[in-house]
């Protein structure tokens, strides 16, 4: 495609304390001089800098050891408290191991979750397969759901038919038991809080590359604590009920109603993951970032007139990404707006991938249906 005047693409992103640009004369921009850089802005490549690559890599390399220790532990005491509460006639201790199981299945599929999303990006699958640590997530909630549903049907049934003993000492040593391992387990895994349209004119795309926002809870990891926390406050009320059940068997119907309560507390804990892994799945704005105080750090940008067409979302957990047009002044150096934009974007929020468009500023905008911001 032929055109008129000085044109050139400029590609503008922050790493660390340094930028970079780069230009492509077979690429469409909007006309103006090439801009003056400093040797480190010419010399800067986006992907130079690895070493936020290899935070994330020590990320998920630290997330899958604490998944393959609690997995082991889960997996041995399992098998403990199936023995123990099949002994003991138990259906209380039987869920106890059930939800075991459950976690033990998770991390399972925490761990398979997080070697798919480590895997390099394809032509096909060209943002990789960051969401396969979501989908892991959404898995491991719709299996604790699952089982807690079918313990809750036994429990009805055992409260109906009252025909069951229960041992109580066999019941108490092994709740106490269950307390100690889930104790374990929640330390092992505790982490510290852890297109567009055009309008005419040409257009200068940018584009970077940086790190989350400071380092993020995995979100894997987050999902298997709040599980362990949900089966340790069940260990808790079935030593409560073994206690009971051991100094008055004639109170054996507390084995069920113990069932009923910590389920209820169990199917709770799963609320919060599940809501923000469907802000993911439905690409919403990523949690602790706000749509309008990007659009105000945007705004502030000298030479910035307006914007339109923002987009927030994330790629998974911690690796939120934005794309913008951003409308400029006729008398602004866009290569300036456009790395100073990228700049303030990094700075103050972190994203893992920004892509900005610059555009002349027309009138026209304001009325453009399709440059109007989206609803609150």
């Amino acid at each position: 495609m032929e055109m008129d005047g000085t044109e050139r693409t400029g590609l503008l992103g922050v790493a660390k304390s340094r930028s970079y640009t780069s230009e492509d004369d077979s690429a469409c921009m909007i006309g103006g001089s090439s801009p003056s850089v400093s040797l480190d802005m010419a010399m800067w490549h986006c992907h130079a800098d690895r070493s936020l690559s290899g935070e994330r890599h020590r990320e998920k390399q630290h997330a899958k050891r604490k998944l393959y220790i609690a997995s082991f532990v889960c997996l041995v005491f399992m098998i403990g408290e199936i023995v123990g509460g099949y002994l003991a006639g138990s259906l209380a201790i039987m869920t106890d191991a059930a939800h075991l199981l459950t976690d033990f299945a998770s991390f399972l599929i925490s761990l398979f979750s997080l070697w798919v999303s480590s895997r390099p990006a394809t032509k096909n699958m060209n943002f990789g397969w960051f969401r396969a640590e979501i989908l892991g997530a959404l898995l491991s909630v719709l299996a604790i759901w699952v089982v807690t549903g079918v313990l809750v049907y036994l429990a009805v049934q055992r409260s109906v038919s009252n025909d069951f003993s229960i041992d109580g000492e066999v019941m108490l040593i092994t709740a106490a038991c269950a307390v100690g391992v889930n104790i374990i387990m929640a330390v092992t895994l505790h982490q510290p809080g852890s297109h567009g349209h055009s309008h005419g004119g040409s257009h200068g795309h940018g584009h970077s590359h940086g790190g989350g926002k400071g380092s993020e809870q995995n979100v894997n990891v987050r999902a298997a604590f709040i599980h362990v926390l949900g089966d340790l406050l069940q260990s808790l009320g079935v030593l409560i009920a073994a206690i009971i059940i051991f100094f008055k068997p004639n109170l054996k119907i507390a084995d069920p109603i113990c069932t009923f309560i910590f389920s209820v507390i169990v199917l709770a804990t799963t609320i919060g993951i599940l809501r923000d892994v469907l802000r993911v799945l439905m690409e919403g704005t990523p949690k602790g970032i706000d749509f309008n105080e990007v659009k105000a750090s945007l705004l502030a940008v000298p030479g910035v007139r307006d914007l339109h067409s923002l987009h927030l979302w994330a790629l998974t957990m911690n690796q939120p990404v934005l794309s913008v047009h951003i409308a400029i002044e006729e008398s602004v150096d866009p290569h300036l707006v456009l790395s100073e934009a990228t700049i303030a974007l990094h700075k103050k929020f972190g994203f893992y991938t920004t892509t900005i468009q610059v555009e002349r500023y027309m009138d026209e905008m304001q009325n453009c249906t399709d440059c109007q911001d989206p609803s609150d």
